[in-house]
């Protein structure tokens, strides 16, 4: 593995726009910071509106090229950039580390997770079929076809740099739509590195565009508002998708939303406890507790609650905070100040309603966004994160009685990602997966996401499917052809 400079020094640190690597309009730059130390990382190249159009004219410059390209090829180009990620997998790990704290045995395995999706995608792309076959009437011939959206607008948050990046781009590039990505301002450096991969596995000019900026609002609306563009796809926060999807509304753009969670995890009495206590260790504490399928309400039923608590406080109370790349670290800091003050909030707010602290509760000392990983028992139900996405490494146990009642509590909210439930009554666990209301559910596990399986929720979530075989289906469009009988 090289080193922090020869890694940084090798991130491109202009606009990715046509195949060329260009200055933003004006020469205006942005800083990315280090969230561990708040030591400058890179200075960037700030797109402006006039990039943005630059961006779009050479997305939709190649479509029709790009549209037409033999699924084979397209393919072959997926599979050459997966090779080039698994082999610089610790380069990528230890960019992500820096730019986002992650510790880096995390990075490593988000590599691995979000080269999967270059993987899958490269077979899928030769998998894009139709139908073919007679009208019910026996009249003539009805040949369905699929065909690329066209350009799109992908973007990227800042927790999963290199996986969100990957599972927007990969299904994009094997249905044959060319795109322009918007990674988030606080995590840019991996995106752009991966556009570098990206030109060195044989993407055509024009076909995949980085801009990077720091003026999204301004930036954003002028590639949406464009009639070239047909779709966009967003990973981010409710609140910012509802406005896109309101932006996209005037072009009718083809949409999708992986927006907030509010995950609720659930274990009943005759649940493994251990099992249990890996599960939401994985759960709740993976990324630093910074995804938005993390376990935000854990229900735990009052006959092994004490139990539970005591247990994952004491796993949770052993772990090692510190920068990504120390030795052992498996807490890292949060992304940015403003995280850190949202996490004390949280936990104040608990403590007030009559919550007991376990372990943690507060800033860790020294430099850099960082709050320890934290257990909080005797939760009330009007707890603040009861209803608003936690975002921190913060875990709050709810007691509950029945199986009808959690079922209620964790029902009762805006927001339907992800579920998880620990419990050894097989029919239990089937009426959990027919009622409970989220896109994805983990069943006696706190990990459920594959290139393979169909990520998305219901509710105020969000809006289609990342990965899996319908992935790529939000990337193509449908067209009916009628043929009749001479």
């Amino acid at each position: 593995m090289r080193s922090e400079k020869d890694i940084l020094d090798s991130v491109p640190t202009k606009l990715f726009i046509g195949g060329d690597w260009v200055d933003a309009e004006g020469g205006k730059t942005l800083t990315v910071s280090d969230p561990a130390t708040g030591e400058h990382l890179a200075t960037i190249a700030n797109a402006s509106e006039a990039d943005a159009k630059k961006a779009m004219d050479a997305a939709a410059a190649v479509q029709e090229s790009w549209g037409n390209t033999a699924p084979r090829v397209r393919g072959e180009i997926l599979r050459k950039a997966w090779e080039l990620l698994i082999e610089r997998r610790d380069d990528f790990a230890l960019l992500m580390t820096m730019e986002m704290g992650k510790p880096f045995a995390e990075a490593q395995g988000e590599v691995t997770y979000g080269g999967e999706f270059l993987r899958w995608f490269s077979e899928e792309a030769v998998r894009i079929n139709g139908r073919y076959g007679s009208n019910p009437e026996g009249t003539g011939t009805m040949i369905v076809s699929k065909r690329p959206v066209g350009p799109s607008f992908l973007i990227t948050p800042w927790n999963f740099p290199i996986a969100m990046a990957t599972r927007k781009v990969a299904p994009a590039i094997a249905a044959g739509c060319t795109a322009i990505i918007k990674p988030a301002e606080l995590t840019p450096l991996t995106t752009l590195a991966f556009a570098a991969l990206l030109e060195e596995a044989g993407v055509p000019k024009g076909v995949v565009n980085v801009i990077t900026t720091s003026r999204s609002r301004d930036v954003s609306p002028i590639i949406i508002q464009d009639p070239r563009l047909r779709k966009i796809s967003f990973t981010g926060s409710t609140q910012v998708g509802k406005v896109l999807m309101k932006q996209a509304a005037d072009n009718v753009l083809r949409t999708s939303m992986e927006l907030g969670g509010n995950a609720p995890f659930i274990v009943f009495d005759d649940a493994n406890i251990d099992k249990a206590v890996d599960g939401v260790m994985i759960a709740k504490f993976r990324n630093i507790g910074q995804a938005c399928t993390a376990a935000n309400r854990v229900f735990v039923q009052k006959g092994v609650a004490a139990e539970f608590s005591a247990k994952v406080a004491e796993r949770v109370a052993a772990m090692k905070i510190g920068r990504g790349t120390e030795e052992g670290v498996t807490i890292g800091p949060l992304i940015d100040e403003n995280a850190v003050v949202s996490s004390q909030a949280f936990v104040d707010d608990a403590v007030a309603r009559g919550a007991t602290v376990l372990t943690g509760g507060q800033r860790a000392e020294g430099p850099g966004s960082f709050f320890q990983p934290t257990v909080i028992s005797n939760v009330h139900a009007d707890t603040r994160f009861m209803s608003e996405e936690i975002f921190g490494p913060i875990l709050g146990v709810i007691e509950f009685d029945t199986e009808d009642e959690v079922i209620r509590m964790a029902n009762d909210t805006e927001y339907g990602l992800i579920s998880y439930a620990f419990t050894n009554d097989l029919h239990r666990g089937q009426r959990l997966i027919e009622k409970l209301e989220t896109g994805m559910m983990g069943l006696n596990t706190g990990l459920v996401s594959n290139a393979a399986g169909p990520f998305g929720g219901v509710k105020q979530s969000g809006v289609g499917r990342e990965g899996s075989a319908e992935g790529i289906e939000e990337y193509l469009t449908t067209k009916y052809t009628f043929l009749p009988h001479a």
